[in-house]
């Protein structure tokens, strides 16, 4: 599932100049339409909300992956990604938004490949005016906002790799992202057990105070995302666990699956 999800994120965590450089990420399986749904969870279990994925095929090359997830407390998360898979990956539009009292900071950003064009839209102010930044950005060919998810997919098994990320600052920034390959991990698919892979994200302190100053200085010493790929023929997501905003609250995303509303009297639709 989810081109976007591990989404995920804006995580704009940041990582030090002694990883290796980054480079783009082959295509070994093509991404095409799909479709899901998934639940988030604080840590203690407690559902806060419920997400949506759609991906389509616009041509040959290019896909455009939407995540939509609403929180029971008003929030929203609106992540749209849009990238071409010949040969590497390559993330050509990007646009996030984050609104409402489960993100510390309300967002609204967007980049184009193609107008090398970045767009930073904030609040509105007392007078309700919204202050909008717009500058030039030329992207690299590694950047992966919102496509972590595809990435691991498409490493090989116990692999890592490091890949690039854009944080806006408000400006952006270009930084590097190390993806660890942590072990595997027995999933259970109602009587079936399948591996799934576990990835780590781990970023370095140090450079997040460049950009960031006072306020990683609230991030714990082991900062860091988790993600779950099951290892099958065709590999697929399981379950993102960190924040989805750097000094957001960390949650829990799962897959869920559509179920029938059984009717009167109707024992067909009750899965039994």
């Amino acid at each position: 599932m989810c081109a976007s999800i591990a989404t995920i994120l804006v995580v704009i965590a940041v990582l030090g100049c002694s990883y290796a450089n980054a480079a783009p990420v082959s295509v070994r399986f093509l991404e095409g339409v799909a479709h899901g749904y998934f639940i988030v969870r604080s840590l203690v279990g407690e559902t806060i909300g419920q997400g949506e994925l759609t991906q389509v095929l616009k041509d040959e090359n290019l896909v455009e992956s939407h995540v939509v997830i609403r929180f029971k407390d008003g929030s929203l998360y609106d992540e749209k990604v849009a990238f071409s898979q010949q040969r590497v990956f390559t993330m050509i539009r990007y646009h996030l938004v984050q609104q409402g009292p489960s993100f510390p900071d309300q967002v609204d950003v967007s980049i184009d490949r193609g107008k090398a064009e970045y767009n930073v839209r904030s609040p509105a102010r007392k007078d309700g005016k919204e202050k909008v930044l717009t500058g030039q950005f030329d992207l690299p060919n590694d950047v992966y906002n919102g496509m972590f998810v595809v990435v691991l997919k498409n490493l090989f098994k116990d692999a890592n790799a490091t890949v690039s990320f854009l944080a806006f600052t408000p400006e952006p920034q270009i930084i590097k992202l190390q993806l660890r390959f942590a072990g595997e991990q027995t999933v259970q698919i109602g009587d079936l057990s399948r591996m799934a892979k576990q990835y780590v994200f781990k970023p370095q302190i140090g450079m997040i105070r460049k950009f960031f100053g006072k306020l990683s200085g609230q991030l714990p010493a082991d900062f860091h995302y988790d993600c779950w790929i099951l290892t099958d023929e065709m590999p697929s997501f399981v379950q993102f666990l960190g924040p989805l905003q750097i000094m957001g609250p960390i949650v829990r995303i799962e897959l869920i699956s559509p179920r029938l509303s059984a009717k009167p009297g109707d024992k067909r639709s009750s899965g039994n």
